[in-house]
């Protein structure tokens, strides 16, 4: 289904991605950090919609399609590496830091902060390009706004 996604992303030059691919790729990333304990939990499904609607200006219904097509996307992505490498070459430093903001949120949208999440949470900074500082203050800011 996404098969030429996946090719123009993979590419050897990806370019920048178009609006609607980028919003894909985020939604794919977010939902790989929330099946990464191996507990896809409905809090995390409800937090990734709510991160697409905010972040796109979506309708809770297009939010809902888009979070489906994701999981979809994310189930025929290849290893993470890859398909972080592929992004990271097509997304400005400052859009990678909202995508690790966006990651924290749903990691934490459960309550629990599991080993396997952090794991991949780090390595997916890693691979963007976020440095540990960066992705450490990330993780403070979205953890304030739940405190706050």
């Amino acid at each position: 289904m996404f098969g030429d996604f996946l090719t123009r992303l993979l590419a050897p030059d990806p370019r920048a991605l178009s609006d609607g691919d980028a919003r894909l790729a985020l939604g794919a990333l977010l939902v790989r950090i929330a099946r990464a304990d191996g507990d896809y939990a409905r809090e995390e499904a409800e937090r990734i919609e709510r991160i697409l609607a905010r972040r796109h200006a979506l309708t809770p219904q297009g939010a809902r399609t888009l979070r489906e097509q994701a999981e979809a996307l994310e189930a025929e992505a290849p290893d993470t590496v890859r398909f972080t490498r592929a992004i990271k070459e097509a997304v400005a430093y400052e859009d990678r830091i909202a995508v690790i903001e966006a990651l924290w949120d749903v990691v934490l949208a459960d309550g629990i902060r599991d080993s396997e999440e952090n794991a991949l949470l780090r390595l997916t900074a890693n691979l963007l390009g976020v440095n540990d500082r960066d992705s450490a203050l990330a993780r403070q800011r979205v953890e304030a706004g739940r405190n706050g």
